[in-house]
């Protein structure tokens, strides 16, 4: 019997990473309550927003189905990082991170029938240092708007980015590697490309 792949996500960032790797699959959102709970580290935060993605859209569905669900955060100390509602928030945001590393916290999550797993995956990233004039115009291309930390790596700030140390694919939202160990420990094989 073939298994169907969903991922429980909009993100056409996400999307594109799993085409990557070859996997047949439909896109759904998961629509889930994501606030931060009292005393929840980051990881504890990802991890349980991946899991709980994937189980909104699982329970939906027959346990042929394998649903992976993903979260990313941007953590500075222990503070979790969130999308910039304005230019006041980015400029506070990427001011914080200017010159300094950074941590990028994503989970995936698998859920099958009443099995699920989830891995969580941390990548450092340090910036160069910005100024002030460059967060504004970097804001005024739209980028930064819909980025968790205010930026995404893979756009136009992959220029403020002197090194990471980890996985590049989980800074955008989903590590390759991971997610090929994980979909394959359900039974959920990459079928290699061939030309």
């Amino acid at each position: 019997m073939s298994t169907t792949l969903i991922l429980a996500s909009q993100s056409p960032r996400r999307k594109e990473l799993l085409e990557q790797l070859g996997y047949d699959f439909i896109c759904l959102p998961a629509d889930i309550d994501e606030s931060v709970l009292p005393q929840e580290t980051p990881e504890q935060y990802v991890a349980r927003l991946a899991i709980e993605k994937a189980r909104a859209i699982a329970k939906q569905y027959d346990e042929n189905v394998v649903v992976l669900g993903s979260d990313t955060s941007v953590i500075f100390g222990q503070h979790i990082l969130g999308k910039p509602a304005s230019l006041d928030e980015c400029i506070a945001i990427l001011t914080m991170l200017s010159g300094k590393s950074h941590q990028v916290v994503t989970a995936i999550a698998a859920v099958k029938g009443e099995r699920s797993d989830v891995i969580v995956v941390r990548t450092e990233v340090d910036f160069k240092e910005l100024t002030e004039q460059e967060i504004k115009r970097y804001w005024q291309t739209g980028e930064p708007q819909d980025k968790a930390g205010a930026y995404g790596i893979q756009g136009i700030a992959g220029q403020f980015v002197k090194q990471i140390r980890g996985s590049y694919s989980a800074v955008v939202g989903l590590p390759l590697y991971e997610t090929s160990q994980l979909l394959s420990a359900f039974g959920v094989k990459a079928p290699m490309t061939q030309d």
